[in-house]
């Protein structure tokens, strides 16, 4: 005979006990619930992560029975915390010998809140680095985190995005892989050094001249990359059949890694692998609609060739090392590494052309219109399959989150939205005429039902020959005679033209659909997909939920105990300007700015009224405000958020730095990372400053910590 112990999963306690390591138990009366001895604890199982639970034996329970959760340190099981409120108890087995206790602890002890950094790693600037940052630089991050308190420290996208070779490779969201990290961000010399020392020379005259660039020079870094990569390979490959941690880690990652090293050696060889099928890389450029299947003979091609595929496998192994040696820092020193998952992929990627029935690659993922583009975004990548995804239980979802589990204890999910649904765009189209998918899209009589009448040439034609968006309606592209009503639509010349009575049918139709119709629908289709993903690793997962936002969203994170992002100056209840910090809910993140934002002290000057209505009513100051963000003004802001009731703060190197007067670099305009509505955006800042530099500087970390310690008091 047994018992449960059940306690509903409650956000805030989780994650005090992730973050400090500390672990639920039970104690009670009973010899089997450890009389209330406190080395005797009963861990609760967190296997479900919507139930803490411990089930013990329960045949010799005399009633009534007492208990209480404690908190104890998951190291040495000491108890750090017994609840406060009275015991609790029952005198009888429950039904089904399940005991569901009430959904609220009791702990003498505030729930978490803690502080981090937003950098990417390209923006890294070291001595020791190769003109962009490096993993290995992350360390000093690390270490600069730890000095000043606080606990995690989040990055950019680090998979693989070498398509051409160029600039145009920059774009760190356009991922070749799933799977395979940036070769960019390896430390050579941790590879092994040259045996030529004239090599080794020019090595480093280059280092030196790219380490003075302010900005990332991308393709001439990478270009130099490449070449010594080619080198140490050439030097070190002779031994890789006899190195068992390099053979074992060619073994782990054999389903990945296989395809991704052909695919690499037929991009960069120009040339077309001998077995059936296979389509040239720069026919896949071109024709991505030809069905491509890769797996017929992979292998083979792989051991003919395998001295040649040998070269990405042997750069994706010391990748593994460089973040592995990185992650293990970061947890000796306390401080979490946080990644983050793009929401699509390349459509010339690893992944579209061996796994194509899971993309829809006639269609194309983006944003609707919002604060990031007024024209909406198209971002080019292939839209999921979801069906088919679900078909094989989302494996290629769940192994990657898996692999990412190797580096990273939490991870941020861009455009978490595209879990309930992705604004899709028919190729060749512009993004206003895209459409949500999955929807549910009107029938005419659906349209007409609101006093409509559905013209065909006044609904679907344009008004104006040069400009195609101008209709009321988009076709669906897989449901005939089925429409969206085009987003966006009020400087639409096609709505202009109706009628008072007709634009009120219309703007009834618009809101429906945009903001009733689909709610629960989307809700259903994120819980089938991401209850199973958090579930498949211990990772905390964050969400970026930015845009215009379904009411079913905010509802589904909370019940999935999904971290929201909240940025003040994108207020996500209609009709106000700014969100108060303090506003916050606990289970978010909470950010002055994105990469894909101004950073603070850029945004300040862009809108001289808004500054000023921000200055007076957000910051509750007097008189002017002054025409750049000055170290004070960025330290007023800077502690509003810190003190919000957010679990997590995590800003951006930028806006840290503009705390001083010092150290902030001169021209905000070339702190900003990217511009969402410019698709030849050009990746490339970089620190002005060493992180060397940022642990040298005393007077600043000092603030830094101050403004930290006060938050958390």
């Amino acid at each position: 005979m047994t018992l449960s112990f059940n306690i509903h999963y409650e956000a805030s306690w989780a994650e005090l006990l992730r973050m400090n390591n500390w672990q639920l138990g039970v104690l009670g009366n009973q010899v089997t619930l450890g009389n209330w001895q406190e080395s005797a604890a009963i861990p609760l199982d967190t296997t479900n992560f919507r139930v803490w639970k411990a089930t013990v034996d329960a045949s010799n329970f005399t009633f009534p029975v007492e208990y209480k959760f404690v908190i104890f340190d998951s190291s040495n099981r000491k108890v750090l915390a017994w609840e406060t409120r009275q015991n609790r108890y029952t005198d009888n087995l429950p039904n089904q010998n399940t005991l569901f206790t009430d959904n609220n602890l009791h702990f003498d002890i505030a729930p978490f809140r803690g502080a981090g950094t937003a950098v990417p790693v390209f923006s890294l600037r070291s001595a020791e680095s190769f003109g962009v940052g490096e993993f290995l630089d992350l360390k000093k991050m690390i270490d600069w985190a730890a000095l000043t308190e606080q606990k995690m420290l989040q990055i950019l996208p680090v998979n693989d995005t070498t398509l051409t070779h160029s600039n145009a490779d920059s774009y760190p969201y356009n991922t070749l892989s799933v799977f395979a990290l940036h070769p960019m961000y390896l430390r050579l010399e941790a590879m092994g050094k040259l045996n030529d020392k004239a090599k080794t020379s020019y090595f480093q005259k280059k280092q030196e001249e790219l380490n003075r660039l302010p900005a990332l020079n991308y393709e001439e870094v990478n270009c130099l990359k490449w070449e010594y990569f080619h080198l140490i390979y050439k030097q070190r490959k002779k031994k890789l059949a006899t190195d068992s941690d390099y053979q074992q880690f060619l073994a782990e990652h054999a389903e990945w890694l296989i395809p991704y090293a052909v695919f690499s050696f037929c991009r960069d060889a120009e040339r077309t692998p001998d077995f059936e099928r296979w389509t040239m890389f720069s026919e896949l450029q071109h024709n991505s609609n030809q069905t491509l299947n890769a797996k017929a003979g992979i292998e083979n091609f792989a051991k003919t060739h395998a001295e040649e595929i040998g070269l990405y496998q042997f750069i994706q192994y010391h990748l593994h090392l460089q973040l592995i040696e990185v992650h293990r820092y970061a947890q000796e020193k306390g401080i979490f590494l946080k990644g983050d998952i793009p929401i699509g992929v390349s459509p010339y990627s690893v992944d579209v052309w061996y796994n194509p029935k899971q993309f829809k690659r006639d269609l194309q993922a983006g944003a609707p219109p919002d604060d990031f583009s007024v024209t909406g975004q198209n971002w080019g990548f292939p839209t999921y399959n979801w069906d088919e995804m679900q078909r094989n239980g989302f494996s290629w979802w769940r192994a990657r989150l898996r692999h990412m589990s190797i580096y990273f204890d939490a991870y941020r999910i861009d455009h978490i939205l595209g879990f309930f649904r992705i604004w899709s765009i028919p190729k060749g189209k512009p993004s206003l005429l895209g459409h949500f998918d999955p929807a549910m899209p009107l029938s005419v009589a659906e349209i007409e039902a609101y006093g409509l009448i559905f013209d065909e040439e006044k609904m679907l034609h344009s008004v104006d020959k040069e400009d195609p968006c101008q209709v009321l309606f988009v076709p669906d592209c897989t449901q005939p005679n089925r429409y969206h009503p085009r987003i966006s639509i009020r400087e639409n010349t096609a709505y202009l033209n109706l009628t008072n009575y007709e634009q009120q049918c219309y703007a009834r139709i618009y809101e429906d659909f945009f903001h009733h119709r689909h709610n629960g629908f989307w809700q259903q289709r994120a819980l089938h997909k991401l209850p199973e993903l958090i579930a498949s690793t211990p990772m905390l997962c964050c969400g970026e939920d930015l845009g215009m936002i379904p009411a079913t969203v905010p509802e589904v994170m909370q019940e999935l105990h999904i971290l929201s992002l909240e940025v003040e100056r994108m207020p996500k209840i209609w009709g106000i300007e700014f969100s108060l910090p303090a506003s916050a809910p606990y289970l978010s993140v909470c950010t002055t700015s994105t990469h894909d934002m101004s950073p603070l002290r850029l945004w300040w000057t862009e809108d001289a009224a808004r500054t000023q209505r921000y200055f007076n009513a957000e910051l509750g100051c007097e008189g002017i405000a002054p025409a750049e963000c000055e170290p004070w003004i960025v330290e007023k802001i800077l502690a509003r958020h810190l003190q919000s009731p957010a679990a997590w703060v995590i800003l951006p190197v930028q806006d840290w730095l503009a705390v001083s007067a010092d150290l902030r670099y001169p021209n905000p305009e070339a702190e900003r990372i990217n511009v969402p509505d410019n698709p030849q955006n050009l990746w490339c800042y970089r620190m002005h400053l060493t992180v060397d530099e940022m642990l040298a500087a005393d007077c600043f970390n000092e603030e830094i910590t101050k403004m930290i310690r006060e938050a958390r008091a």
